[in-house]
């Protein structure tokens, strides 16, 4: 029988996104596998988030944990998007009963654009939104490593 002591193996599954009032990037990661990948860019309605889109994707998906991005300035203070990411991450938790984590995003969508760029000159800003969201979740996977 295992010790009380020994840490578990989490097998959750985690969804992380990279919020926009125009578009919001979407990753998929496994916490036993530490494996995370792009899944899709959901475009807002009205600078909103398209909920009938998110919530097709939780029901699909049934993620444990919800990851978001914080966006901030490289000093770390507030840009004009932190209190609407802040307040999408809210919004995620209050109707999906999920736990949100909010996770530093800085360099994020310059890092994905980047990627991109090494591998095609032709590439979208909603592949970027992608790839910032994977590595937004990539991130908080490395800060939990730790604990």
């Amino acid at each position: 029988m295992p010790d009380s002591t020994d840490k578990t193996i989490k097998h959750r599954t985690i969804m992380g996104f990279d919020f926009g009032t125009k578009r919001i990037g979407i990753a998929i990661g496994q916490e036993v596998t530490r494996t995370v990948n792009p899944l899709k860019t959901i475009n807002a309605i009205n600078n909103k988030p398209d909920w009938e889109a998110i919530s097709r994707l939780l029901k699909e998906w049934q993620p444990d944990l919800l990851v978001v991005g914080l966006p901030v300035h490289m000093d770390g203070t507030e840009q004009q998007v932190t209190k609407a990411a802040t307040r999408f991450a809210n919004q995620l938790n209050g109707r999906y009963q999920l736990p949100v984590e909010m996770v530093d995003e800085r360099l994020t969508s310059y890092e994905a654009e980047n990627q991109l760029s090494a591998q095609s000159h032709f590439h979208d800003k909603s592949q970027i939104d992608m790839i910032a969201a994977q590595l937004i979740l990539e991130s908080w996977m490395s800060q939990q490593q730790g604990n």
